[in-house]
C-alpha cells in the first residue's frame, strides 16, 4: 500500500494514519458580525473541530462590475451588491481579534482567499494554511500567490473538470498540498455528491492527502467520505440554518457538528489495524459457541 505524504498544518499532521482533520467553515455565515463569528468559533471548539475557516475577498476584484449596483434586500435594508459584499468582510482589526480568540481557544484558523490582494491581507496573520476555493481553481496566478506564502495549500475541486484539476495541480505542485473533493451546490443533492471521486483523486495523487468538502443536508455522506479514506473533512457551521445568508441552509448547526465529530472519531476507532486477532471479549463466546471439525 502506498502511504500518503503527511502535510504539517500548524502543530498537526494531515494524512494517512492520522486523525481526520475536521474543519468548521464559518465562511460568511457570520453576516459581518464579529460576535456571531466568536459564537461559531465557540461552537466549533465545543464540537471538537480542529479548525475554523473564513472567506476573504476584495469585493472590487471579485464582484463583476455589471453586478456592483444591482440592489438586493439584506438584513441591513436594501443596498447595492457591492455595498453588501463590503458589509460582510471583516477588517484587519476584526481578524486580529479572530486570531487572538482562536489562539486563546486553541483552535486552528485559516481562510479561503478569492483574490491576490486577499492573500496579501491574510499574510498579516499566522494562518495554518491557505485554501483555494472551487470558483478560483482556474486562477493560476492566485495559486502562485498562495504558493509564494510558503504555507500549505488546500484546493477545492467543485464545479471543475478533471482537466482543470490536473492543470491547477500542475501549477501548484504536490508538496504540502491537500485536495478536497467537492460539489459546488448549496445544498447539494446526494445524487450529485459523487463520493467515489475521493478514490479517483487518491489513485491519481497517491502522495497527496485527499479530503472532502461537503454541502449536503445531513451528516451521513460526510461520514461515508471518512470511510472512503478522506483525511480531512470540511462542513459549513452555523448557529441556526434559518439565519439569513446563502450558505446557511447547507450548513450544520452546533449540536450536529458535535455529532459529526463524535461519529468520525468512532469510525477511526472502528477501522482497527487490519490484523486479525481474537479479542478478549470474544473468548467466552468462542468457548461457548465454537464448533470444531477435523479437516478430512
Amino acid at each position: 500500500m502506498k502511504v500518503f505524504k503527511k502535510v504539517k498544518v500548524g502543530e498537526r499532521y494531515i494524512g494517512q494514519n492520522e486523525p481526520v482533520y475536521v474543519i468548521a467553515e464559518i465562511g460568511i455565515n457570520h453576516n459581518g458580525s464579529l460576535e456571531l463569528a466568536k459564537r461559531m468559533i465557540d461552537g466549533a471548539v465545543f464540537a471538537g473541530c480542529d479548525a475554523v475557516k473564513f472567506q476573504k475577498r476584495t469585493p472590487e476584484l471579485c464582484v463583476p462590475k455589471d453586478q456592483w449596483y444591482i440592489e438586493r434586500d439584506t438584513p441591513w435594508g436594501r443596498m447595492t451588491y457591492i455595498e453588501y459584499r463590503h458589509k460582510v468582510e471583516f477588517s484587519k482589526d476584526d481578524y486580529a481579534e479572530i486570531d487572538r480568540y482562536c489562539k486563546d481557544k486553541k483552535i486552528d484558523w485559516f481562510a479561503s482567499c478569492w483574490d491576490e490582494e486577499a492573500v496579501e491581507f491574510m499574510e498579516q496573520f499566522d494562518v495554518v494554511m491557505f485554501k483555494l476555493p472551487s470558483a478560483s481553481l482556474t486562477d493560476h496566478n492566485l495559486i502562485r500567490a498562495m504558493r509564494a506564502t510558503g504555507k500549505p495549500l488546500m484546493i477545492s475541486t467543485g464545479m471543475s473538470t478533471m482537466k482543470e484539476i490536473e492543470d491547477a495541480i500542475a501549477v501548484a505542485g504536490t508538496i504540502d498540498l491537500l485536495i478536497a473533493h467537492c460539489t459546488s451546490a448549496y445544498p447539494c443533492n446526494v445524487s450529485e455528491l459523487n463520493l467515489r471521486m475521493i478514490q479517483t483523486l487518491t489513485s491519481h495523487y497517491p502522495t497527496v492527502p485527499i479530503g472532502y468538502s461537503g454541502h449536503e443536508t445531513g451528516l451521513a455522506p460526510t461520514l461515508c467520505a471518512v470511510g472512503m479514506g478522506a483525511c480531512f473533512v470540511e462542513r459549513h457551521i452555523t448557529l441556526d440554518r434559518a439565519l439569513w445568508g446563502t450558505d446557511q441552509s447547507a450548513s450544520v448547526e452546533i449540536h450536529g457538528m458535535h455529532r459529526l465529530v463524535r461519529d468520525i472519531r468512532d469510525i477511526e476507532k472502528a477501522f482497527g489495524d487490519g490484523v486479525k486477532r481474537v479479542y478478549e471479549s470474544e473468548v467466552a463466546v468462542r468457548q461457548k459457541l465454537r464448533r470444531v471439525s477435523s479437516i478430512a
